[in-house]
């Protein structure tokens, strides 16, 4: 685009960039790169170390948010991020790795980045500046009021995710808006705002840096802990875990031995009768019962480990806390 309206749009741009304290421009790193290799990493080292900080005034935001995503989880829905550039790359590596972990099916955790998949490895020009992009994207997902979407941008002002946010809306879903500045539009665009204030980068307007990180330390929040909601989790040990390589299968059986305490051989018999699924096994040697019985007290528990194991009413203590020996580490025997 050329002329006067050209001309106008940038100048509003920019005065708006202007504004954002993730663009702010800081005088005293003016001459970073005059600094040693060891100084320059100094700096940026310190810089990274208040993101929890900022992270961690926001929890109640976050907790609240994860309280209204978890129940619609529970009955089906699905949970979305949308975002583009680095947020929307955030959203998709959270999303792709909720499956091998949290052995989700790939359709309830998506990620949606402006300019398609395509545009996680190389910028799409101009996809993040379009709201009309992310209300396609949502249709094609035919997101509705169970599912939750949750827009994801540094600035808070990307149309793609603030347009992800109001299309989502119309269509009666729980929104959430993430951002790393105060009073932005995608906050309240969405019925929970998130606003991780992490001030300005080390390099001006570079995102990627404290807000990328940010948005990592928040998206992990929100999926490990819907997930702990919806029992995919035993304690701290991934349960719904999927071996999909040797090294998870190996990580299976030891996430079975420090549930239970179990020799190896029960272990390998446990697992061989449930198919692998670490969860059943688990079942099995601490509830008592056979493969097929844990599978169906699963299913009566919805899925939840302390439920089904209170279900099958093994002895007092066994069915509702975790195993307080350890057996030694199966990996290194």
């Amino acid at each position: 685009m050329t002329g006067p309206h050209a001309d106008s749009s940038y100048t509003a741009l920019r005065a708006q960039l202007d504004t954002l304290t993730t663009e702010a421009f800081r005088p005293e790193l003016a001459e970073i790169d005059r600094l040693s290799t060891l100084d320059i990493a100094r700096t940026m080292n310190a810089e990274d170390a208040g993101v929890p900080a900022a992270v961690a005034a926001q929890l109640p935001q976050i907790a609240a948010a994860i309280d209204a995503i978890a129940p619609r989880m529970a009955r089906g829905g699905r949970l979305v991020y949308a975002g583009a550039g680095t947020a929307g790359r955030m959203g998709v590596l959270d999303a792709s790795e909720c499956p091998p972990t949290f052995n989700t099916d790939p359709a309830q955790v998506v990620g949606l980045i402006a300019g398609g998949p395509g545009a996680m490895v190389r910028s799409v020009e101009g996809a993040e500046d379009s709201k009309e992009l992310a209300a396609e994207d949502l249709a094609a997902l035919d997101i509705g009021p169970e599912d939750t979407v949750i827009g994801v941008s540094a600035s808070g002002r990307t149309p793609y995710a603030i347009g992800a946010v109001e299309s989502a809306r119309t269509r009666g879903a729980l929104t959430v808006g993430l951002s790393c500045n105060a009073g932005s539009a995608l906050a309240a665009a969405a019925e929970h705002g998130i606003e991780v204030v992490v001030g300005p980068e080390l390099l001006t307007g570079s995102t990627r840096l404290k807000a990328g990180t940010a948005q990592k330390l928040v998206l992990n929040l929100v999926s490990t802990i819907t997930m702990i909601r919806l029992g995919k989790t035993y304690g701290n040990l991934m349960v719904d875990l999927r071996a999909s390589n040797e090294k998870l299968r190996a990580r299976s059986r030891r996430i079975v031995a420090l549930a239970t305490g179990a020799p190896d051989e029960e272990i390998e018999a446990a697992l061989d009768a449930t198919g692998g699924e670490v969860k059943q096994a688990v079942l099995v040697l601490l509830g008592g019962v056979d493969g097929p019985a844990a599978a169906a007290l699963l299913t009566a528990a919805r899925g939840h480990l302390r439920e089904a194991l209170a279900l099958a009413r093994t002895p007092a203590g066994q069915a509702t806390e975790l195993p307080t020996r350890r057996p030694a580490d199966p990996l290194t025997r």
